[in-house]
């Protein structure tokens, strides 16, 4: 009888570990967009390739910093608006030779942008006679950390959002390139 008793003991915990082990936070998800720019790699790099400025993107109405383009420096973005919204930024990477950098999201508030854990990079390539390709990828977890995340926090929400992020400052950065614009 202790012997059953032990059985059932053991498979009711087994149990109740099988399903917690399934049930689990959020994935970490991924966007890459890339766009090509009628305009030599080189004099995309000059326009991009400075982690203080970020005007070429239009949601950004200021970018203030400190380090350069040193591992460690440190961006706030201002986004357009009443000047309260702000993303902090730390560069991970730098490579004026490979035209690219990475960053990662040290603060913002989730109803800024949707997403926690945020890391992105961004390269300019060369494509042709004077032409570029520009990408810029980056992965994160949605605004909310655990199970059942309100709409405007959950993946489809963390996506959209970086997806607008990129989609809108590559198309920016096209159009005045191509226009040659600095």
């Amino acid at each position: 009888m202790i012997r059953l008793k032990s059985a059932w003991v053991l498979m009711a915990a087994c149990g109740v570990f099988a399903s917690g082990a399934q049930a689990h936070g959020p994935s970490r998800q991924k966007v890459e967009i890339t766009v090509d720019v009628d305009a030599p790699a080189d004099k995309v790099w000059a326009r991009i390739g400075n982690f203080h400025d970020m005007s070429w993107h239009p949601a950004v109405a200021n970018t203030a910093g400190e380090g350069g383009n040193v591992v460690g420096a440190a961006r706030v973005l201002t986004l357009q608006g009443d000047g309260t919204a702000t993303i902090n930024e730390e560069l991970t990477r730098y490579s004026a030779e490979k035209m690219s950098y990475s960053y990662k999201i040290t603060a913002v508030d989730v109803k800024v942008l949707p997403v926690t854990n945020y890391t992105s990079h961004l390269t300019v390539s060369a494509n042709g006679e004077g032409k570029s390709k520009v990408e810029w990828r980056g992965a994160f977890y949605r605004g909310f950390p655990n199970n059942d995340p309100p709409p405007e926090l959950n993946d489809e929400a963390a996506i959209n959002a970086v997806t607008g992020v990129y989609q809108g400052g590559l198309d920016a950065l096209k159009a005045a390139m191509e226009k040659g614009a600095n």
